[in-house]
């Protein structure tokens, strides 16, 4: 498979750096040439110094062979002319673009159906205010994603200092929990992630990952001590874009918002598109501020600055004042790591928001969603299984995936099925499939080869 990448910010070197850890013939265009220069000392892909929207360039790049184009320029223009270009040049090339602007949000349909046909619009800031509405929506949750239109949640939840599954195996966890019992997919301790076997413990301070059905899910979050509490009262700190479309979802749920902006030019642009929303002047790192508005009432607050250190700090005090829950936006991939560490456990990123979505659509085989989990330590897919498939008509300890991959989910028409080694899938069945990040080569292969039609 040839990929075409056009930017390498942060999204564009993270992708190129996936796709050719997995052996995809990776070609990175950029006009910076600092960036090209990150690119061709870390990762082996072609480089070629130019811009993306120009035809040399990219019939030096070989648009006519490549299967994919991804543009994820910071400019949504370029974005967009790149596409145009590339459709005029080789019209069977899929063509992904990441659009942020907002005032593009109402063309995105005839993007796709008119010139220049783009087959995915990816707006990294829609997608992280859908992130933060699934992570509000399950209490406790340090991450939330979604399969079967919803009706399936991969759900990761911290397990606390007096957690009464200490040493406990997941072997036992039946004994302990009753007919709720989720199939635990993985466990991430001291960020080292485990796909475990049912001879593995849980400890204190494990973050456990499993799939549930969404009837389901109330009945298995109060057997891990988390209770349903329905979200009243919001704080958002940082009106940017991001923050404008979260206080309009809000608003459309009817819950009770405020909105710390410290740009009081921006607070009054931000008064004239929100009619419910309380919109404040001031900094949201200001414990007088935070005090005074209620904090130790707020049952949620977003951090959604621009600089990293404002959210932190934001949310650390947050979060001692008295607010329930504190969902944090980091921008940059090396924060990540540390977050856990300082007491941080619900963090969002626009950029690994926008890096989901594109795997989702560059996947081979049926993949229909893809996940990444932790800063990309591993990966969720859900795909459909084919009559074509070897993975069909047999017990799936039977079936050659890698010990680092895990099927937790088959869905087979109107039922959820929680697999053992004796189940069997059949055609048509949707199966959600856990994998490290070593390990997704391998699944891609198995995906690719027998999940298809050729």
């Amino acid at each position: 498979m040839k990929i075409i990448v056009i930017g390498v910010g942060e999204v564009g070197f993270h992708v190129a750096s996936r796709l050719s850890h997995e052996n995809k013939d990776v070609v990175v265009i950029d006009t910076d040439a600092d960036a090209i220069r990150r690119v061709s000392d870390n990762l082996d892909v072609q480089v070629l110094q130019g811009s993306g929207s120009n035809p040399r360039v990219l019939r030096e790049a070989g648009i006519e062979e490549a299967e994919i184009l991804l543009a994820v320029t910071s400019s949504d223009e370029i974005n967009l002319v790149a596409c145009l270009v590339s459709n005029l040049m080789s019209p069977s090339t899929k063509k992904l673009a990441r659009i942020r602007e907002a005032d593009f949000d109402p063309y995105h349909e005839a993007f796709s159906s008119q010139a220049p046909r783009i087959d995915t619009i990816i707006n990294p800031e829609i997608e992280l205010v859908k992130t933060i509405d699934r992570l509000m929506s399950v209490p406790g949750a340090v991450d939330v994603g979604e399969f079967e239109e919803g009706r399936v949640k991969l759900i990761g939840i911290k397990l606390g200092p007096d957690t009464p599954f200490a040493n406990v195996r997941l072997s036992e966890l039946p004994k302990k929990i009753g007919k709720q019992t989720p199939l635990i997919a993985a466990i991430l301790r001291d960020e080292r992630l485990i796909i475990p076997r049912g001879d593995d413990c849980l400890m204190a301070g494990d973050t456990v990952y499993f799939v549930s059905e969404e009837q389901k899910l109330s009945q298995t979050l109060e057997a891990f001590g988390n209770r349903f509490d329905p979200i009243r009262r919001v704080m958002i700190i940082g009106g940017g874009r991001i923050g404008l479309r979260l206080a309009k979802l809000l608003e459309e749920k009817s819950i009770q918002t405020k909105l710390i902006e410290k740009n009081a030019e921006r607070c009054s642009e931000l008064a004239e598109q929100l009619n419910k929303t309380v919109v404040l002047h001031g900094d949201g790192t200001d414990q007088a501020i935070l005090s005074e508005e209620g904090i130790q009432e707020m049952d949620v607050v977003v951090t959604l600055a621009d600089d990293e250190q404002t959210n932190v700090l934001a949310s650390l005090l947050a979060r001692r004042l008295g607010a329930r829950k504190a969902i944090t936006r980091i921008n940059s991939f090396r924060y990540f790591p540390i977050m856990s560490a300082i007491g941080i456990e619900q963090v969002v990123s626009p950029r690994l928001s926008a890096i989901n979505s594109i795997l989702h659509h560059i996947r081979r085989g049926k993949v229909l969603s893809s996940i990444t989990i932790k800063g990309e330590q591993a990966e969720v897919i859900e795909a459909v299984a084919l009559e074509t498939s070897d993975i069909v008509g047999k017990p799936l300890k039977k079936v050659a995936f890698p010990r680092e991959v895990l099927v937790t989910i088959i869905i087979r028409d109107d039922h959820v099925i929680i697999p053992s080694g004796e189940s069997v899938i059949v055609p048509g069945d949707r199966v959600i499939i856990f994998g490290t990040r070593q390990a997704i080569p391998k699944l891609e292969k198995i995906l690719a080869v027998k999940l298809e039609y050729f």
